[in-house]
């Protein structure tokens, strides 16, 4: 992809840090790779996140990161005769965990072309705006790769579903599903008849009685679920009702998770397996504490969104 700089200086290709890591930037007219080499034996290289990316690969000490400055959630700044490009490499960690949480700045610079003018801000709405996030939940087909081409399911095949936040310039953030049910109305209502499939916030309780799970993170910005189509009015009109939360990565407890069960195994956290007693209160209750604003404390965001109508239908009939 190119961009509209390209052919200019390069101002700066690599800074490094010392603290119990070093961290070598290279950064090139389209993109940037990022190498963060940990000293910390504790350290769970996988646990890095630039902006609202996860590692292109990682080793026992080292964390790499070969991303477009178009993706991760990067910032363009303008200053002066520079395009400034900022973002944040995160480390995400359980609050029991030895090292705690950390951010540290991440910063390319180039030349800014004498021709070259800021393009001229055209804002887009969404059903789901909150500030400037905005959330998308939509089916999706098998792979992920793209929308559902059908919005009928047959009973025991998956329904592919995505959850995602556009972050545009706020601070990087995690997103979740705390809750989502289905119901034959495109608006819960006192007498609508409910099916639960994720609860108590963040545990897919589907997924005890079925093949249901969350898939491996791609980015933190999106949730993957494959849901494994129920018995639940059947032939009728479906609608899947979700509470959507955007949270700071470095904030997280067993209220803000995302947690499936595993057979023979038991609940498992989707991002970290290690610390997956953040899930152990699936069986009993989750209890919350009290959520600060974006705007007071800068934690999170939630949001709801409906999903629907989808049909599932009887593969006998």
């Amino acid at each position: 992809m190119a961009f509209f700089w390209q052919g200019a200086l390069l101002l700066s290709i690599t800074a490094a840090i010392s603290v119990h890591a070093d961290m070598n930037l290279d950064c090139r007219p389209d993109y940037m790779s990022l190498v963060w080499t940990e000293s910390r034996s504790q350290a769970d290289t996988s646990l890095f996140r630039l902006g609202n990316c996860f590692p292109t690969s990682v080793s026992a000490r080292e964390a790499v990161f070969s991303v477009y400055l178009n993706d991760c959630n990067f910032r363009r700044l303008v200053s002066g005769n520079q395009l400034v490009y900022t973002n944040d490499l995160t480390y995400v960690s359980s609050p029991d965990s030895l090292i705690q949480p950390f951010t540290h700045p991440v910063v390319c610079a180039y030349e800014r072309p004498k021709d070259w003018f800021p393009q001229i801000y055209d804002p887009v709405f969404n059903t789901y705006g909150e500030g400037d996030l905005v959330f998308h939940l939509g089916l999706m087909n098998d792979d992920f790769s793209g929308p559902a081409e059908s919005t009928s399911f047959p009973l025991g095949s998956f329904i592919p579903i995505m959850a995602s936040v556009e972050q545009n310039t706020h601070q990087p953030l995690l997103l979740f599903l705390e809750e989502c049910v289905a119901t034959t109305t495109p608006e819960l209502q006192p007498e609508s008849y409910l099916y639960p499939i994720i609860t108590n916030k963040g545990c897919l309780v589907d997924s005890k009685t079925s093949r249901s799970k969350f898939e491996v993170r791609q980015k933190s910005s999106e949730i993957h679920l494959s849901l494994q189509a129920f018995r639940f009015a059947l032939g009728e009109e479906v609608f899947i009702h979700c509470k959507l939360v955007a949270w700071d990565p470095t904030g997280l407890d067993n209220t803000k998770k995302a947690c499936h069960y595993v057979k023979e195994h038991g609940w498992e956290l989707l991002d970290n397996p290690a610390y997956s007693n953040l899930c152990d209160c699936c069986e009993s209750s989750c209890k919350s504490r009290k959520m600060r604003s974006t705007a007071s404390g800068k934690h999170g965001v939630v949001e709801t969104a409906v999903l629907g109508p989808l049909a599932i239908t009887d593969g006998k009939s």
